[in-house]
């Protein structure tokens, strides 16, 4: 009789093995969320590692930059001082030769050269300069088209047709003067880079929640050749250039006032040829 109490009934015994299972599914549950907190953990501490090696990337840059303009805006008003003497000199001494043709060509031409100089410093004292930027309401697509129409002559001139694309307005917060300077810039590096008849097409969309880009994404893409691998890491360096006439400043200073904006700017290539700048405000 004893043995017959003790012994358990089969329902209690159906009860614990369902009640046994009901934990182990609960564990998996648990252990399987617990895995994708860490995983999703180990992604974000990845992500904010990377953050933090490319904002010091930047410090370190904006740190090299600053010594560089320093260097350079010295170099610029020593050089400038002289320049302004060999200009008045050259003005007079063409006087003096206004009757020998000949000599007043070469005079001519150390006037040139005088003016190309100075240019150069102008834009060497532009570069140390800090930017500093002017936020205003603006409207993207306003300022894109005028970027189109003061540099329509060059396009034509070159045989290269220039196509926008993006919403009839984009409003965001930036410095509508600078940002124009710094499209004008790309539009025209972009038209030179292409050998022919080609195309450059700028595209501008408001930023994405999960994007980069906290207002605006704008890329220029060009169909002329790219940019040679080996100096794309270099493409804003101050002072470098392919060009055989460049000063080396131009991308530099457009560099500068996308960062005053917090932004990004990056170059890459295109699949199949052609150059692509990318902006991120």
């Amino acid at each position: 009789m004893n043995e017959m109490l003790v012994k358990e009934s089969p329902v209690s015994h159906a009860q614990r093995i369902e009640e046994l299972g009901r934990v182990i599914m609960a564990y998996s549950e648990v252990t399987e969320k617990l895995q994708q907190s860490h995983d999703q953990l180990k992604s974000t501490v990845d992500m904010l590692r990377k953050e933090l090696s490319d904002k010091n990337r930047q410090l370190e840059r904006r740190k090299r930059l600053a010594a560089l303009g320093e260097m350079a805006a010295g170099l610029a008003h020593e050089i400038r001082n002289p320049l302004g003497g060999i200009q008045l000199y050259a003005s007079m001494l063409s006087k003096d030769v206004a009757d020998r043709p000949d000599s007043q060509q070469i005079v001519g031409k150390i006037s040139a050269g005088v003016k190309r100089l100075e240019a150069l410093v102008g834009q060497v004292l532009q570069f140390s300069r800090e930017i500093k930027i002017n936020v205003s309401t603006m409207d993207l697509a306003g300022v894109v088209q005028q970027a189109v129409e003061l540099t329509s002559q060059q396009a034509t001139d070159a045989n290269v047709t220039v196509e926008v694309n993006g919403p009839e307005s984009l409003v965001i917060e930036a410095d509508p003067l600078l940002l124009g300077q710094t499209l004008i810039n790309l539009v025209l590096n972009a038209i030179e880079a292409i050998e022919g008849p080609g195309k450059v097409l700028i595209t501008y969309v408001p930023a994405k929640s999960n994007a980069d880009a906290r207002q605006c994404h704008l890329t220029i893409v060009d169909s002329g050749p790219g940019i040679p691998a080996n100096v794309l890491d270099r493409i804003f360096n101050p002072f470098f250039t392919t060009k055989d006439s460049g000063t080396g400043l131009g991308l530099s200073i457009v560099h500068r006032v996308i960062e005053a904006h917090d932004g990004t700017i990056t170059a890459s290539n295109v699949d199949g040829g052609g150059a692509r700048f990318e902006i991120r405000i």
